[in-house]
């Protein structure tokens, strides 16, 4: 895990009580980083999107961050902060926002929006956007229930 991140903070934190499961993990934050498909920009709204549809503090702000570095638009970061209208934006940002929103809120999607996205990409980038929207969904459940605190100096969430 310090190979990965440094120190052990976080979701690992708490991963650390079952040792086996951080391990395997692990592997999905290394793939997520260096190997999905996703282009960063994309991958962060997927991120930002479902971890925003989780509430969860010390993930957000972990992400927000990356975000920046993968050059996310501010004004991109604000609008999913405040779960506001992804109407402004770009198609594709429009797209990947609503697809993980839907994803989150009822574990389906509209097929409109999967067709949309499906057009301009193919099945691998289709399966690596859901599977990156869904395992920041799983850190943002495992930080919940342990009430794992945002840095201070991270980007806050609306109370």
């Amino acid at each position: 895990m310090l190979k990965v991140f440094g120190s052990i903070r976080g979701p690992f934190s708490i991963l650390l009580h079952s040792p086996k499961l951080a391990e395997r993990l692990l592997k999905l934050v290394t793939f997520n980083r260096e190997e999905n498909v996703v282009e960063p920009k994309l991958r962060s709204i997927a991120i930002l999107s479902a971890v925003r549809e989780r509430e969860a503090a010390y993930v957000w702000a972990a992400q927000v961050g990356a975000a920046r570095r993968a050059g996310l638009r501010e004004e991109v970061i604000d609008l999913i902060r405040a779960k506001g209208d992804p109407a402004a934006l770009s198609d594709e940002e429009r797209d990947v926002v609503t697809y993980v929103r839907q994803l989150m809120r009822t574990n389906r999607v509209d097929q409109a929006v999967f067709d949309r996205l499906k057009s301009r990409h193919d099945a691998q980038w289709m399966v690596e956007l859901t599977e990156v929207a869904n395992y920041f969904a799983f850190l943002s459940g495992m930080v919940n229930p342990f009430e794992v605190p945002a840095p201070p100096e991270g980007d806050k969430l609306p109370s």
